[in-house]
């Protein structure tokens, strides 16, 4: 099964993004998942050239939209295993008040945010997650806020599955996004993908994170605990996961299995005229 299309690769040589298409693209062959059933969304910034590069269904949106996109699609056809792939500008700034309401609702679809702390795209500027005292386009002189915690923000608001991965251990991720698509609920993993133009983190990662082992992923203090773990050292693994219903089993009747005869939109088609 060849889940890469030909279409040239354009981010830069040694991206995290590589790592990222690569740990999902072996996540889908080792759950034989067919390609038909996958839906891929992307949204704005770097990242987003991913639905380009993978041969399933993909819908590339407009800034910050992925979230709804994403959870339209599940509610229309839930047969649908639906992943959306984010930035860390996409996600937590511009499309910021999704993520609490997708996570609250519970909606069973997989979002992937490639976290690297800058604006990659348009040459460098911070985001919401850039530390603080970050120098950029935007802050030549630093930044003077204290950066979203985006894995604190989806335990508050009720995520089933919280996770985090790091774009230098490609194994480890792929496993992270096979247990994600498994998960039967909204599945966050946060990503730290390093910019290698903008903003290069890979050797400071490689020094302060760590692979959570003898972790509860059912207890959300423990869960708490570890997604505030920052300065020293950084988990990366699943921080929780437990099974609670999701938006989409409460909807009885999807479009997919509502019938098209009988139909008559001629009045819709009126309204807009």
């Amino acid at each position: 099964m060849n889940l890469q299309t030909f279409v040239e690769k354009t981010w830069c040589p040694g991206c995290g993004n590589y790592a990222i298409l690569s740990a999902f693209i072996s996540a889908i062959k080792e759950l034989e998942i067919k390609p038909e059933k996958i839906v891929i969304v992307s949204g704005i910034g770097c990242h987003g050239r991913i639905s380009d590069y993978i041969n399933v269904n993909s819908f590339h949106t407009i800034h910050g939209r992925v979230i709804p996109l994403a959870t339209g699609i599940k509610l229309a056809n839930p047969e649908l295993v639906v992943v959306g792939f984010s930035g860390d500008g996409d996600t937590y700034s511009i499309g910021l008040g999704h993520l609490p309401h997708a996570a609250r609702r519970n909606i069973d679809i997989t979002l992937i945010v490639h976290n690297n702390q800058v604006f990659g795209l348009t040459t460098g500027q911070y985001t919401p997650t850039s530390p603080k005292g970050f120098k950029s386009r935007s802050t030549p002189h630093g930044s003077l806020e204290e950066p979203l915690n985006p894995l604190l923000l989806a335990l508050a608001s009720g995520a089933t599955f919280v996770a985090r991965g790091f774009a230098g251990e490609v194994s480890h991720l792929k496993t992270l996004i096979k247990e994600a698509i498994k998960h039967k609920g909204f599945a966050i993993i946060d990503v730290l993908q390093p910019c290698v133009t903008y903003y290069n983190t890979y050797q400071y990662y490689r020094q302060k994170v760590y692979k959570l082992e003898n972790h509860d992923p059912t207890d959300l203090n423990q869960a708490i605990k570890k997604a505030m773990e920052w300065n020293d050292k950084i988990p990366i693994g699943i921080l929780y996961k437990i099974r609670k219903e999701t938006l989409d089993e409460h909807v009885k009747k999807p479009l997919i299995r509502i019938p098209e005869t009988g139909v008559d939109i001629k009045n819709l088609y009126r309204r807009f005229r």
